[in-house]
């Protein structure tokens, strides 16, 4: 397998003494956005330089073991042979995955939507589960989560919730699992035990950076509607109207953001997902011209599912794009997603080398 590795160590040094410079700028925090994000990056590159030049000192250093081990074959330098090989393997596996990720917006933070499809109640509970699945997924990685906003269902689960994912690599990660996700199970609603299928829809888009848009949002385009947030179990969590709701009516995006104590702050976070969906279309306006250059077959529309999981006659998940199954589906529920992830990633860069 071929990989296209956009990390040089030289350029990437170059890079970040150019980010440094800008942290120690009078005004650097003037726009506190664009400097969180600034700051994010050196983080993120410090520790990958950290990590290349860590898997070299290793690989030196396990070549001068193994020299010594030519004239001196002794269990316990064998063992410490091995227990170090299987070190820089652990790290190699990390950079090989970073390899796979050389998109324009793989580094940035990712946000998810999450909407309960076709299925009533067991389709409601299904989003919840998958929501539950990408927190918990986020913790495994050591990543951050916020949610933006939920709204509940009308039994049980939700009918929607976004939230955001920031650490190294969130959106490039995350990118598979972009579709309809599909549940097969014995509905926990259904008196009668009878099995039902279930869908949820997942979207994920990249973080936009502010200013970054070539399209200008007008004032005038947007319908922005205020509301007093809410809890689980419909309990106000603010007296005042702090939610706030708006709608882009050029494209019929609508984004809600309650998470926040002030109607300013929601506000911000609202025209922040905006134009994270905004950037999206952009993204995939860019993706079909290349498509259309190329001689490539452009399918239409989100309905095709990417992804089962059956819990019930028998325990499978089987992702559609990549053939990739397995029967750990507890597992994979609570957020064990790195297999599916990669084999995403394989079959992607696979694509991208033929």
């Amino acid at each position: 397998m071929t990989y296209r590795c956009d990390f040089d160590l030289p350029t990437q040094q170059v890079t970040l003494d150019a980010l440094r410079e800008k942290t120690q700028k009078p005004n650097f925090w003037a726009n506190q956005d664009t400097a969180k994000t600034i700051m994010r990056d050196v983080a993120r590159i410090e520790r990958e330089i950290k990590t290349w030049q860590s898997l070299e000192e290793s690989l030196d250093e396990n070549r001068e073991l193994i020299e010594l081990f030519i004239d001196d074959s002794s269990e316990e330098l064998e063992s410490e042979i091995i227990a170090a090989l299987d070190q820089i393997e652990t790290e190699f596996k990390t950079l090989e995955l970073r390899l796979k990720l050389g998109g324009d917006y793989d580094t940035r933070p990712a946000v998810i939507s999450v909407y309960a499809g076709s299925g009533g109640t067991d389709a409601q509970d299904w989003a919840e589960l998958l929501l539950r699945m990408y927190i918990r997924w986020a913790n495994s990685q050591q990543m951050k989560t916020e949610i933006i906003s939920i709204t509940n269902g009308d039994e049980a689960g939700i009918k929607s919730a976004d939230i955001k994912i920031t650490g190294d690599f969130a959106y490039g990660l995350l990118q598979s699992e972009k579709g309809v996700h599909r549940l097969v199970r014995i509905s926990p609603f259904d008196s009668a035990k009878a099995r039902h299928t279930s869908f949820a829809l997942v979207e994920i888009v990249p973080e936009a950076q502010h200013g970054e848009l070539v399209v200008d949002i007008k004032t005038d385009e947007l319908r922005i509607d205020t509301f007093k947030a809410s809890g689980n179990g419909g309990q106000n969590v603010q007296k005042n109207d702090t939610a706030v709701r708006i709608v882009h009516e050029p494209t019929g995006i609508v984004v809600t953001c309650q998470n926040e104590r002030s109607q300013g702050r929601n506000r911000e976070q609202a025209m922040l997902v905006l134009e994270s969906r905004l950037l999206d279309i952009e993204i995939k306006r860019r993706e079909e011209e290349e498509a259309k250059l190329r001689g490539e077959h452009i399918e239409a529309g989100w309905g095709n599912q990417i992804r089962s999981y059956v819990l019930h006659p028998y325990r499978m998940v089987k992702d559609l794009r990549t053939n990739y199954e397995t029967s750990n589906v507890d597992d994979v529920l609570d957020g064990e997603l790195m297999p599916l992830i990669n084999s995403y990633l394989d079959e992607k860069v696979g694509k991208s080398v033929d």
